[in-house]
């Protein structure tokens, strides 16, 4: 996938890891940027810099009818960047009830999906072009004080080859983002060693570009896939071990 002249789509793309999105497409020469949030407002900055690059769209993917909306708006869409999330930090015992888990499921997996299915047909109508889903490390591993998060992004992974699979004959690259932890407002109060946002906006860039379907975008990534295939049972121990360590330094509040 080239992105240089690729008309983009961001969910989520307000800030942190979505707004380094939107900069790194800009860097790779995308001619245009729907970036969407929840609040339109907050696209105002990014609009001001891009100007004619930069399409802000209010949207909420929990929502179909906005999302039609959007592709009405969008029709020209050749990269669809799925990135909006949601994240709770409970395991399936600690949540209590499924309220969090909920609203993971209705961003995590139900939105990407949605996006999925409604922009898919219009990407492939443009000539083809790509959908890249931002996924996790947790997509590979359950790491349970964010356990169920974790479960939503193992859905959310096996829809990206479900969706891979439908598409191979339409002219539509489908990739996976994978990473640990970031440094944006949603990890803001995990104590921890972090990626960058920008780096990982940029190694998603080049993974596109080199056609990785696969895109381990930090060194967490990268050490995780090997070491689930040399030594599943070993790892799984040592997750374990951090998940138990990470629990008596992040209390449940």
């Amino acid at each position: 996938m080239k992105i240089s002249g690729a008309i983009a789509l961001v969910t989520g793309a307000n800030r942190g890891l979505g707004l380094h999105f939107v900069e790194a497409l800009i860097e790779f020469g995308a001619a245009k940027i729907y970036a969407t949030a929840r609040n339109i407002d907050a696209l105002a900055p990014l609009a001001e810099k891009y100007q004619n690059q930069f399409v802000p769209l209010s949207l909420d993917v929990t929502e179909q009818a906005q999302v039609e909306v959007a592709a009405e708006k969008a029709t020209d869409v050749t990269l669809l960047l799925n990135n909006a999330g949601a994240l709770n930090h409970r395991g399936l015992m600690e949540a209590v009830d499924l309220s969090g888990f909920e609203a993971e499921m209705a961003v995590n997996v139900f939105g990407l999906a949605r996006m999925c299915q409604t922009f898919a047909p219009i990407i492939a109508a443009n000539g083809g072009g790509a959908i890249t889903n931002m996924l996790s490390v947790a997509s590979l591993m359950n790491f349970p004080p964010f356990g169920t998060y974790a479960a939503t992004k193992a859905a959310a992974m096996s829809l990206t080859d479900c969706l891979r699979f439908e598409m191979r004959d339409k002219g539509v690259e489908v990739f996976g983002v994978y990473a640990g932890l970031i440094d944006t407002d949603m990890t803001g109060d995990i104590a921890g060693d972090k990626v960058s946002p920008g780096e990982v906006a940029r190694n998603t860039m080049l993974g596109m570009e080199a056609g990785d379907v696969n895109i381990d975008a930090d060194d967490r990534a990268k050490t995780v896939r090997p070491e689930l295939r040399n030594d599943p049972d070993g790892f799984t121990k040592e997750s374990w071990l951090r998940a138990a360590e990470f629990r008596v330094n992040h209390p449940l509040g």
